[in-house]
């Protein structure tokens, strides 16, 4: 088997992996290329199951896939414990891990050299059809709303301006009318409190005439 055949196998297994993987919704998914670390296997997969069951649901969807696809049945290790499972499909190595765990022992800082880029999830070419009566509704609305706009060009007819110039003189004099109101309050209330003030001279030239009639 020449290289380029190996290379193309081992990105078939690589892609029939991370499928698997996917298909039970596994977390913090990633792959490393270990081929100038290891010549024993070529790429390290790493997953997290956040419970013993998804876990044990991950390795399980890896050896089913990995089967159907034409390879050799992996040899799983740590199945019965869950907290960390280790999928050996030969030229890829999968360790399942619960988050604990895989924080603890920190594989990624001994095979994550060379991060492998991979573009998760399949391609959907169902969507555009689906968004095709969300356009037609979006258009019907949109048709709906002409008419308000001709009203709008109806508010800005001569006859509409007319009428408000109308109505700007009518309420023109009572503006005029509250403000000349104002002063004249304040006018008539200013002579009472002169008169109040000159009427106090008047007592007490009335006071000093008094001793004059004692005299007599």
């Amino acid at each position: 088997m020449t290289d380029s055949h190996a290379k193309k196998d081992v990105q078939k297994l690589q892609r029939c992996v991370v499928d698997a993987l996917e298909d039970v919704k596994a977390q913090s998914l990633s792959v490393f290329d270990t081929e100038h670390l290891s010549s024993l296997f070529e790429r390290v997969i790493i997953a997290s199951g956040t419970s013993n069951r998804q876990t044990k649901a991950l390795a399980s969807s890896v050896r089913d896939k990995v089967r159907e696809a034409g390879f050799s049945k992996p040899r799983i290790e740590g199945e019965d414990n869950g907290e960390w499972i280790i999928v050996d499909c030969g030229a890829v190595v999968v360790h399942i891990m619960q988050p604990t765990i895989r924080q603890y022992y920190n594989l990624e800082e001994i095979w994550g050299e060379k991060p492998v880029r991979l573009k998760f999830g399949a391609p959907k070419p169902a969507a555009p059809v689906a968004a095709e009566p969300q356009v037609k509704a979006a258009a019907k609305k949109a048709g709906a709303k002409k008419p308000a706009a001709k009203k709008s060009v109806d508010l800005a007819s001569p006859t509409v301006k007319s009428t408000a110039r109308k109505t700007a003189v009518k309420t023109a004099p009572k503006a005029t009318f509250k403000s000349n109101t104002k002063p004249v309050t304040k006018v008539v209330g200013k002579p009472a409190a002169k008169k109040s003030a000159t009427t106090k001279p008047a007592a007490k030239k009335t006071a000093a005439k008094k001793p004059l009639t004692r005299k007599a």
